[in-house]
């Protein structure tokens, strides 16, 4: 058997940011599935082996720091070339196919109508939905002709995987009765576990004796970190022993460094993008992760990855958005939430402060839902079953 993956963003934990793709192929072969990835790289050209994964990487620029039109033109690069790409792999069983961009989704319907092989279509955010609400797209026709590629894409798709219970119900919203599958984005609860600071490490990022609240991930303009921002200041106007760490890169970098210069927020230390290693050594002198975004409803769909990490080390979890995450959040009694009010934060974020049993419990809380419901184990298993059985039924 055979796969290829379709992923334009694929990430090792060499590399570092979001890697779920990889788990997924990495299952793949350890059940025996012969996997091919084509990805797009701003450096590597050429196939590399990949823990046993085949990746043909393809020099395709991308940055979050592009444009809408730069961007765009990015993704049907790759597209073009994915395409071309996937001629000189022989004997595909089934494609997998991975959002974002949309435009993944292109390159998938074209293969399967010039090679005949079927794809499954993963929805790890709700496009063009996201950047309609949000204003990027204004141009009607636009517009349109996106909301008519959604359709066609699901429409085509052998079935569907989603990343969480609000996308599988906005895929229904636009294709009902196509097969979803919901595989949310995972915690490794093997790499990431609960465990005591370093005391060399909180040297390091000048902790002391603080509570440490991290955000960990893209530092993009639907991630809101503005508000983040506001939150730290008010802490530190509060004079609470509260730190906070921002490790990641994206458009938005340069603007919070210079407003956290500006507004003298005298508790917030700005880190580098770190691979999956670095992230650990954030992680392990984190009280509480903080997952962040705008205030847009297609937002609170979303699956993200830090979210699940922060669950596998057993970290305290914060949310400024609504949505699925804080449904489970107050549910699950893993930390809190509030809407982008600092005063708000301050005052619930005194509440745990103030009663170290309630960060124990939340941490403790948080540990055990990522072992019983995210676990890389559990979901990279049910993944594999999708495929596996996706293959079967082509082959009978």
């Amino acid at each position: 058997m055979k796969v290829l993956i379709l992923h334009q963003h694929f990430n090792t934990p060499y590399d570092g940011g979001a890697i779920r793709s990889y788990y997924l192929a990495k299952a793949l072969v350890e059940k025996g599935v012969e996997t091919v990835v084509i990805t797009g790289s701003n450096d590597k050209e050429g196939i590399i082996d990949v823990d046993g994964i085949s990746v043909h990487y393809l020099k395709v620029a991308y940055s979050n720091k592009f444009g809408f039109f730069k961007r765009g033109i990015s993704f049907l690069r790759f597209v073009n070339r994915a395409v071309a790409e996937a001629k000189t792999i022989p004997s595909i069983d089934l494609v997998y196919a991975i959002s974002v961009p949309l435009t993944v989704g292109v390159a998938a319907m074209r293969i399967k109508r010039r090679f005949g092989v079927p794809f499954i279509f993963e929805v790890g955010d709700l496009w063009p939905e996201a950047p309609i609400e949000m204003g990027f797209i204004k141009n009607p026709i636009l517009k349109n002709y996106l909301i008519d590629l959604e359709r066609k894409i699901y429409r085509q798709a052998q079935s569907v995987v989603a990343l969480s219970p609000a996308i599988a119900d906005g895929v229904n919203a636009v294709c009902p009765r196509k097969t979803i599958h919901l595989v949310p984005n995972m915690g490794d609860t093997v790499f990431y576990k609960p465990e005591e600071k370093d005391a060399n490490l909180e040297r390091r990022f000048g902790i002391g004796n603080k509570f440490v609240i991290s955000y960990i991930g893209a530092l993009g303009f639907a991630n809101g970190l503005d508000h983040l921002l506001d939150a730290a200041k008010a802490t530190f106007d509060a004079k609470l022993e509260v730190k906070f760490l921002i490790c990641g890169e994206g458009a938005m970098r340069e603007r919070l460094s210079k407003r956290i210069a500006a507004d003298k927020i005298g508790n917030v230390t700005l880190l580098p993008f770190a691979n999956r290693d670095g992230v650990r050594q954030v992680m392990n002198v984190t009280d509480a992760c903080f997952i962040s975004y705008l205030p847009f409803k297609v937002l609170e769909t979303g699956s993200p990855n830090k979210y699940f990490d922060g669950l596998a080390a057993g970290k305290m979890i914060i949310t400024n958005f609504g949505g699925w995450i804080r449904e489970e959040i107050e549910n699950e009694k893993l930390g809190f939430s509030y809407s982008n009010d600092p005063e708000v934060f301050v005052k619930k974020l005194n509440a745990f402060l103030s009663n170290p049993s309630l960060i124990a419990e939340a941490q403790g809380n948080s540990r055990a839902l990522a072992v019983r419901k995210y676990s890389r184990n559990i979901l990279a298993e049910k993944f594999c079953q999708i495929i596996l059985s996706a293959i079967e039924n082509r082959n009978h």
